[in-house]
């Protein structure tokens, strides 16, 4: 009998204040270290949904309160770095989020260098490739609904 397929799940929000999203400076976590991402994701814990876990990223990272009808659905993005394990394969929520309540701040000093607002025509560098695919195709108006990225059917996007 084939194993079940797994994947790891996560929740992205983005938040817009009209052509800016709101991103940080990633720091001493292990992954993607110095790079510019969205200010709020993370992965989507045992038993919480997507919006659960976006809600809580939300308020965990950056001091924001969201209420739920004001997160909505931008597209979801399964991606693989190119093996076969659960690790290798992901697939990520992104909502959009231009009404919260508070001041966003760095609330994880430990794991956050920065936090800025960016106009979608200038993002930073680096940014992570999935999230600079998400940011780049919305900043176009061409982000799809259920996008792929990293299958032989779907290549990532190269230089």
């Amino acid at each position: 009998m084939q194993e079940l397929f797994q994947l790891v799940p996560a929740a992205y929000v983005v938040f817009r204040r009209g052509s800016q999203v709101l991103l940080q400076l990633r720091q001493n976590t292990g992954f993607m270290d110095g790079h510019w991402a969205c200010a709020a994701a993370g992965h989507v814990e045992a038993g919480e949904s997507a919006l659960a876990a976006a809600l809580r990223e939300a308020s965990e990272e950056t001091g924001l309160q969201v209420d739920p009808l004001d997160l909505l659905p931008l597209s979801t993005l399964h991606r693989s770095s190119g093996g076969q394990g659960a690790l290798a394969q992901r697939v990520d929520f992104f909502f959009s989020a231009t009404r919260w309540k508070g001041t966003a701040r760095i609330m994880e000093p430990g794991k956050c260098a920065a936090m800025e607002w960016f106009d979608l025509a200038g993002l930073p560098e680096p940014i992570p490739e999935h999230e600079r695919y998400v940011l780049e195709n919305l900043a176009a108006g061409t982000l799809p609904a259920i996008a792929s990225l990293g299958f032989e059917d779907r290549p990532l996007p190269g230089p």
